[in-house]
């Protein structure tokens, strides 16, 4: 198991995503199956494009309303995540709308 979270703290997302593709890449190449969950859109979506038999893509399900119960099941990425919930509570709104205006 490989945990990068912290890791990228300090990075932008596409950043990370180089970094990550790197590391991933590595662990392909010398016969490691990997799954993994990223909020890195990019990065999650460039792997599971490639529909590589050695790494699958997870994700957290999601409820009616954007409620998440946390549980992982195989899938495509979805470019949204916590960032895009939280400002959904705050102003009552999806970003997508406010992009539009």
């Amino acid at each position: 198991m490989l945990l990068c979270n912290e890791s990228f703290a300090s990075t932008n997302e596409r950043e990370g995503s180089q970094i990550a593709r790197q590391a991933v890449r590595a662990l392909l190449d010398g016969g490691v199956k990997v799954a993994f969950v990223t909020h890195m859109f990019d990065l999650a979506d460039g792997l599971h494009r490639q529909q590589l038999g050695t790494a699958l893509s997870l994700r957290t399900e999601r409820r009616r309303g954007g409620e998440r119960s946390y549980k992982l099941s195989p899938g495509a990425p979805m470019p949204t995540g916590h960032g895009e919930d939280s400002y959904h509570e705050v102003f009552g709104m999806n970003v997508e709308a406010t992009q539009a205006n």
